[in-house]
């Protein structure tokens, strides 16, 4: 899953647990897992059709979705993804993560951003709550939307509970799978242009060119971007010794790879949060990311802080932290402490205050 993906199960799992008095309905548009039901209290639909294109994302939110609420008749919908149903009157909650979209519209295929940019005002006009996982996002989607500030509710991501620092051995053991036993930066996050890869990468060949250093690059994530400059520099790099590439990992040796990473580089150009960076402070992990967007945000003082334009201010980056045991010492230590205050249970708490006042409202 991805971060949406986390931040629904994390939270919907907690909630379910907690509130054994509600009943919950999850509307699948495909077969589902079972480990996505939780308790007793859930009742799942799978409802036709399955929908990855716009045209059938608004037949299923304004078609499908009201005739099944009809039905349930619930006190309130919630649609974790951005979007939400224009043809209901039960009241809604709609979750939006970012809009990217509105910044660098030329990041994913242009019929989803035709229309993400003309029904996104459409729904938040239409919820009667609408929830964000960081003041950044809360204030871009008031700039662009004219949401009333009493209508928005922020409820930030957490990390997975088995994150934790590794033992050494663990360590070792993870940097013999990876590297062969050398000392490694590691990006976790989909291949794609806003990730930031076809800057990253080569930060990474200038910091190897000027410091002889031995340490790798791996890149974790499924690819989903082929075209262009970011295509033309990960075929350029596929080959390259010093960055592995060993996909999408699951949940324990993902834990293990980062967990035993030199530093976590999460350099993207915009995030609505940025899970990657609170899973290297649980880890122990000294974390490089970028001073735009909601990423100072979450990470404060404890992480170090580039340009995600600039190619030399990611090489210094890498640099220092290659070279300054002081300076990782340091990180490490604030981002334990930081990551302390982002938790799946403070967030399902959040959610639970935004489902209240829509009860209120």
């Amino acid at each position: 899953m991805d971060g949406m993906g986390w931040f629904t199960f994390e939270i919907f799992k907690r909630l379910v647990k907690r509130h054994p008095e509600v009943e919950f309905h999850f509307l699948f548009d495909r077969k589902f897992n079972q480990e996505f039901i939780f308790a007793d209290n859930v009742i799942p639909h799978v409802i036709f059709p399955p929908a990855r294109h716009p045209w059938l994302m608004t037949w299923w939110y304004d078609y499908a979705v009201p005739s099944v609420l009809k039905k349930i008749k619930p006190d309130l919908f919630i649609s974790p993804d951005a979007q939400c149903s224009l043809r209901t009157e039960i009241p809604q909650l709609v979750v939006i993560h970012d809009i990217n979209f509105e910044h660098y519209p030329q990041d994913i295929p242009a019929i989803y951003t035709k229309f993400l940019k003309r029904k996104s005002p459409l729904f938040c006009q239409k919820a009667q709550r609408v929830a964000t996982v960081s003041h950044y996002s809360a204030s871009d989607i008031q700039k662009h939307y004219h949401v009333a500030d009493d209508k928005l509710d922020i409820i930030p991501n957490g990390a997975n509970d088995d994150f934790i620092p590794l033992t050494d051995r663990e360590k070792e053991q993870a940097r013999q799978s990876l590297t062969g036993g050398k000392e490694y930066f590691i990006f976790v996050g989909s291949i794609h242009p806003r990730k930031n890869l076809q800057r990253l990468l080569p930060a990474f060949e200038r910091f190897k060119q000027e410091t002889k250093s031995e340490t790798r690059l791996v890149i974790v994530g499924n690819t989903f971007w082929k075209d262009g400059e970011l295509g033309q520099i990960m075929e350029r790099f596929k080959n390259d010794p010093e960055v592995i590439f060993p996909g999408r990992l699951d949940a324990r040796n993902l834990k293990m790879a980062v967990g035993a990473a030199k530093a976590n580089v999460y350099v993207s150009y915009f995030e609505g949060f940025g899970i990657p960076i609170v899973e290297g402070f649980k880890l122990g992990v000294p974390v490089i990311t970028s001073n735009v967007t909601s990423m100072p945000e979450v990470a404060s003082d404890a992480a170090l802080l580039v340009d995600p334009f600039s190619i030399d201010s990611i090489a210094e980056a890498l640099k220092r932290m290659d070279q300054d045991a002081d300076l990782r010492k340091t990180l490490i230590a604030r981002g334990l402490e930081r990551g302390k205050i982002f938790t799946w249970d403070r967030s399902a708490d959040a959610m639970w205050e935004s489902i209240l006042r829509c009860q209120n409202s």
